[in-house]
């Protein structure tokens, strides 16, 4: 799915949310004999979201950490041991580390189960991050690459990065595409040779083999940072579709936008929806935790060189937080209960990191973020305020995951006695060995 203007998304989104009306919440007593049950099986139901950002390869860790909360709070309130996060959403969409995350939870190897349990998502970053992410990556040596032109560091991480890739996305020396996903996937990446954002959709790929991509792929396109990486050159399954790609961040660092705007307007798949009142979001960033301030003696005479990295920070930072601030604006008086954002909050966290803490596999670092990923769990959830910048919410992190899985759980029970679908997925066909 080609996107020829990725400020599009917004745009439209609130567009298509003005004639949003105000959320009405079910109300249920033991009382109203049998009531309550008619008003459910006439209700439209909830379409259950999940967008995760993408903001440097280990601060996926802190996403990672959400989502291993999440689904151990799935298990406890669903009573379900096996419980997946691919159970609970109808749609998942991420970008760099997070586009890797959505193909490992949603990706499958038997149209059954996901391949990975979320645990695993942080784990393996945790783990094999030192393959792809080495100590020629850190103290600023990218730069050095990227404005000498040498290539050496980059393209042995990229080669560390697709053995840990293919390996994760090969089913007995068959590459997984986008239609061995369970559910609706997204997963952005920026064109170079169209100078376009591309969006890689299971919902297309099951139209048409020249939109099936293979995962392993499509998880180098959405990462591959410039200077970090080297681009992809990646042809459909078919054939008929190219594209040279690059880092996701840099058209569509927070996919949220871009996924709400596709359940809006895909009538096939989610044939009841009609506005933000029939959503339900949650969006995981990573938020500020680098340790980087500036002051104007100290930029005033930097040259390409010094202002590359701030530059792609702050643009990436920059954008997910616009996007966040967009979706909040949609969502009007209903935001509470249907949108969560989940990030750290940098300017209360005990600890910060260095300028390259999101590129550094050492052991050290590695702990410390997962330290920071374990603190921001327990940091006051920072709100998104209607037409009021941001605000500190009374509730926890982990208190809002623990009621998001609560509404996960109660929609998911809720949906067996409806009588109209709530989603109509489209179905891959089955492949043979």
């Amino acid at each position: 799915m080609m996107i020829r203007n990725s400020g599009f998304l917004n745009r439209s989104l609130l567009q298509q949310l003005k004639r949003n009306p105000s959320h009405r919440t079910l109300q249920f007593s033991q009382n109203n004999n049998g009531n309550g049950l008619s008003a459910i099986k006439n209700q439209r139901g909830k379409i259950c979201i999940l967008s995760i950002d993408g903001g440097g390869s280990l601060k996926g860790i802190i996403s990672g950490k959400a989502l291993a909360y999440l689904e151990n709070a799935l298990k406890l309130k669903s009573g379900d041991p096996d419980a997946r996060v691919a159970d609970y959403f109808d749609v998942a969409a991420g970008t760099g580390i997070g586009g890797i995350f959505t193909a490992m939870l949603f990706g499958t190897k038997d149209h059954n189960r996901p391949i990975l349990k979320a645990e695993e998502t942080w784990r393996f970053l945790a783990d094999q991050g030192k393959k792809f992410l080495t100590s020629g990556n850190i103290n600023g040596g990218f730069l050095k690459r990227f404005f000498k032109g040498s290539s050496n560091g980059s393209t042995a991480a990229t080669a560390g990065l697709e053995k840990a890739m293919k390996e994760t996305f090969t089913e007995k020396g068959r590459n997984l595409t986008l239609k061995d996903t369970l559910k609706p996937v997204l997963i952005p990446c920026y064109d170079l040779s169209s100078t376009a954002p591309f969006l890689f959709s299971r919902a297309d790929a099951l139209e048409t083999d020249s939109f099936d991509f293979r995962l392993w792929e499509v998880c180098r396109a959405t990462s591959a940072e410039p200077g970090l990486f080297d681009p992809v050159l990646m042809r459909s399954v078919d054939g008929q579709t190219r594209c040279l790609a690059v880092d996701g961040g840099l058209a569509m660092s927070n996919p949220t936008a871009a996924a709400i705007t596709h359940v809006l307007h895909n009538k096939q798949e989610f044939p009841f929806v009609r506005g933000v009142e029939d959503l339900l979001v949650l969006s995981l960033g990573t938020g500020q935790i680098l340790e980087v301030s500036y002051d104007y003696e100290q930029v005033k005479n930097w040259r390409a060189k010094q202002w590359a990295r701030p530059m792609a920070r702050i643009s990436g930072d920059g954008s997910a937080d616009s996007v966040d601030q967009a979706v909040a604006m949609a969502f009007g008086q209903c935001g509470s209960s249907n949108y969560v954002r989940i990030q750290a909050n940098g300017s209360s966290l005990g600890r910060r990191c260095g300028p390259d803490a999101d590129t550094d596999p050492s052991p050290h670092n590695v702990k410390t973020m997962i330290g920071i990923a374990e603190e921001m769990l327990k940091q006051k959830n920072v709100e998104s305020v209607l037409f009021g910048g941001k605000r500190i919410g009374e509730e926890s992190n982990s208190e809002k995951l623990d009621w998001f899985a609560d509404q996960l759980v109660l929609e998911h029970k809720r949906r067996s006695c409806r009588i109209a679908p709530t989603v109509a997925f489209k179905q891959a066909a089955t492949r043979t060995a």
